[in-house]
């Protein structure tokens, strides 16, 4: 075969050609910034297994394979706002981040949450509580994944009352989340025809010793104390009511606490306490499958709710920006938020749920006991489901929430 030089010229332009049009082709890079706390109070209910799950979330979704360049990086914003800020700034403004996960502390979140409305970005909440997010201070570009303080008030609070507390006094982390969380139990409360005797907040973060307040709380004779705190904080305040005697005569209300704070405490100390969490490991075969895949990346941190949310947020963020086109996604944040509500969502953490037009993704709330030891019957079988309440009850009533945006009915 004889090769000739105008041959061989345009088969070298064509080789010269072939990776041009393979980077134009190229998908453009999705990037997730999970940004939470990685060492303080809230490390084990959000913090590396965040992180695992949101990847989990790529992995399974196929990225790669379905033509989409997905990037997961991640940050510690310490509990702190104004580091947050800068945090966000920089992601959105140098490293080309679409969407900021997570974000535990409820404080930060609503920093983070006008930095994204600026930069018409996109902010998956799935750590921070406050109902405020989708309230007052709800944003276009946000959406809350797995519950917030009204839910919490709701499915704990109103149990509690039920069962005869009907006088409380309420032990508050002293930032936005905390008194959003006594704000709304307050309200169940009275609503149920109980009273408040009492409160104090102590300063967040950095409160370790709880004895004072435990003292106070006490002497109210309030019957339940309300604990309006997470993660580490909970944990040493139920450790200290109960070296104190304190849980001998008022019930302790943790207000929100998580399976990974029931395994700090261990069941001896933990056990009879209520909870409310939207996710279960071992609640059906999904989240059985789901935990499965997750547990070897993270075996002394079993996923919680968070942790669950991270991945459902991430793979729902996935399958839209796959269907809209990954150009097209990075392109305006509220369209893709939009795009993002009117998809139907789904997977084995959750099942099917929908992201209502204040952001508020709806999922069941379900509230558990915690087992004895005797009940246990291995690892991380810490929960006895008392009672559910269903998406549309657990969720704060749309027109409650008095969002900006949503149109008036």
């Amino acid at each position: 075969m004889t090769i000739s030089r105008r041959t061989l010229l345009t088969t070298a332009a064509a080789a010269t050609t072939l990776p041009l049009a393979r980077a134009r082709a190229q998908s453009p890079v999705l990037k997730i910034g999970v940004l939470n706390d990685q060492s303080g109070p809230y490390m084990n209910t959000g913090g590396p297994t965040s992180v695992i799950c949101a990847k989990q979330a790529v992995e399974d979704f196929g990225a790669a394979a379905k033509g989409l360049t997905v990037e997961v990086i991640t940050a510690d914003h310490q509990n702190k706002p104004d580091l947050a800020v800068s945090i966000s700034r920089e992601w959105y403004d140098r490293d080309g981040v679409d969407v900021i996960l997570d974000v535990p502390t409820s404080s930060v979140a609503l920093a983070v949450q006008g930095v994204t409305r600026e930069k018409n970005k996109i902010f998956l909440g799935v750590g921070p509580a406050s109902a405020a997010l989708t309230g007052e201070a709800c944003s276009p570009n946000f959406i809350t994944w797995v519950y917030d303080t009204y839910m919490l008030a709701k499915s704990t609070g109103g149990a509690m009352v039920k069962a005869g507390g009907d006088s409380w006094y309420f032990i508050t982390a002293d930032y936005a989340f905390g008194h959003q969380l006594q704000s709304d139990t307050t309200d169940m409360v009275k609503a149920a025809g109980g009273k408040v005797l009492g409160s104090q907040a102590y300063p967040f973060p950095g409160t370790t010793d709880f004895s004072s307040f435990l003292v106070q709380a006490q002497s109210s004779r309030a019957k339940v104390l309300g604990l309006c705190n997470a993660g580490a904080d909970t944990v040493n305040s139920i450790k200290q009511a109960n070296e104190f005697g304190v849980n001998k005569s008022m019930k302790l209300a943790a207000m929100l606490m998580f399976i990974t704070d029931v395994h700090a405490l261990g069941l001896a100390t933990a056990k009879g306490l209520n909870l409310t969490e939207s996710f279960y490991w071992d609640m059906n075969d999904g989240t059985r499958a789901f935990t499965n895949r997750v547990k070897p990346k993270t075996p002394n941190n079993w996923p919680n709710m968070i942790h669950a949310g991270c991945y459902s947020a991430t793979l729902h963020y996935l399958k839209t920006a796959h269907d809209m086109g990954a150009a097209e996604a990075k392109k305006d944040g509220v369209a893709t938020v939009n795009r993002m509500k009117k998809m139907p969502v789904e997977d084995e953490c959750f099942g099917k749920t929908t992201i209502r037009e204040d952001g508020r993704n709806l999922v069941p709330a379900y509230l558990f006991e915690v087992k004895s030891p005797a009940e246990s019957k291995g690892p991380w079988d810490y929960f006895k489901l008392v009672v559910t309440t269903p998406p549309d009850e657990a969720a704060r009533p749309l027109a409650d929430g008095h969002c900006a945006f949503v149109k008036k009915v």
